[in-house]
């Protein structure tokens, strides 16, 4: 039985503590939570769980094994540093740290000391991404065009990191997962128009060797939340709606056509194709539950998660990308990675 250590309980620890607790091969043995009202929280929640706001005390603790992130990303390098250090594998809520620089660290450090780092890009375990990578690697919407998403609500305000770090995020992951290529350059405008001291409305585009590309429209100021993704191929088109509470993923059997000979480029140089849909069964499970499992299997095994440190790290890279071209108006910014 895996022992975790979760650190923060404000608005995503609640959420891994539960998902902890009913994981097969884990249990929570100890929360950090500095803020006094939510470790009163806490603790009536978990009455069997130790409750402090002793930091140093849970990471040296040789009963913990695992030790859970969940805190503003801007202090996610010197929590997870310290952890490894310690002997203990990390669990480390998106994004994984605000410098690539810390992620490459961090990863050196997991190396060399054989230990596991887990980025929670929750997404990547929905029932409908992992059934959007499976269509994708089958071939069933054949080459990959675009993909264009809108991901927008009313709030919440992030202190640390801007709108793109914080929406935008989700659909580097799943573009990081669902295709084989990874993007050679990135442009993005990113705006705050009620004065605040991060922008809150970001527009992301990637490019990438072939003729794919990627469009991410996030917000913090709409008036309704949204959460598509269309990802169109030469075969088939996928609409994904996450707010949908069925038939999340559609499959479009509709498309375009192009002239193959010189006398039909004279009469018409496209043609539309237009078919059925399909809504294709998804898996119901929670995906963070899916998450914790994953976690808790590769680290009893010792490989590494879908999600590892390489895989945070290129995403923000893509995001460290993605600001310098803000500050540059948009200019397109070339990547390696």
């Amino acid at each position: 039985m895996l022992n975790y250590g979760v650190i923060g309980y404000g608005y995503w620890g609640p959420n891994l503590v539960r998902s902890f607790a009913r994981a097969t091969a884990s249990k929570v043995s100890a929360i950090v939570e500095l803020d006094a009202e939510k470790r009163a929280r806490a603790a009536r929640e978990y009455p069997g769980v130790d409750v402090t706001n002793d930091l140093g005390a849970v990471i040296a603790d040789s009963r913990i094994y695992v030790v859970a992130i969940a805190t503003p990303v801007s202090t996610h390098y010197y929590l997870a540093k310290a952890a490894l250090q310690a002997g203990k594998h990390i669990f480390i809520e998106k994004p994984f740290t605000v410098r690539a620089e810390e992620a490459e660290d961090l990863i050196e450090e997991a190396e060399r000391r054989d230990l596991q780092i887990f980025v929670d890009h929750t997404f990547i375990y929905t029932g409908a991404v992992r059934k959007i990578k499976q269509l994708i690697e089958q071939g069933d919407l054949g080459n990959i065009l675009y993909y264009d998403s809108v991901r927008i609500n009313l709030g919440l305000f992030q202190h640390d990191v801007n709108v793109l770090w914080d929406l935008a995020v989700h659909d580097l992951a799943i573009l990081d997962h669902v295709l084989t290529q990874k993007p050679i350059a990135v442009s993005a405008v990113a705006v705050d128009p009620i004065g605040g001291q991060l922008a809150s409305i970001g527009y992301l585009t990637l490019y990438y060797s072939s003729s794919t590309i990627a469009h991410i429209h996030a917000s913090w100021l709409a008036p309704v939340k949204l959460r598509q993704t269309l990802i169109g191929g030469d075969k088939r088109m996928i609409v994904y709606n996450d707010l949908e509470p069925s038939e999340k993923v559609r499959i479009y059997d509709k498309g375009v056509e192009f002239a193959k000979s010189m006398e039909e480029t004279y009469r018409l140089q496209v043609g539309y194709r237009s078919g059925d849909m399909l809504a294709p069964q998804l898996d119901p499970s929670e995906a963070l539950l899916v998450a914790a499992s994953h976690a808790n299997d590769c680290i009893i095994r010792g490989v590494a998660p879908i999600t590892c440190g390489q895989v945070g790290c290129r995403i923000v890279k893509v995001l460290e990308a993605a600001d310098e071209s803000v500050r540059g108006q948009g200019r397109i910014v070339s990547l390696s990675l």
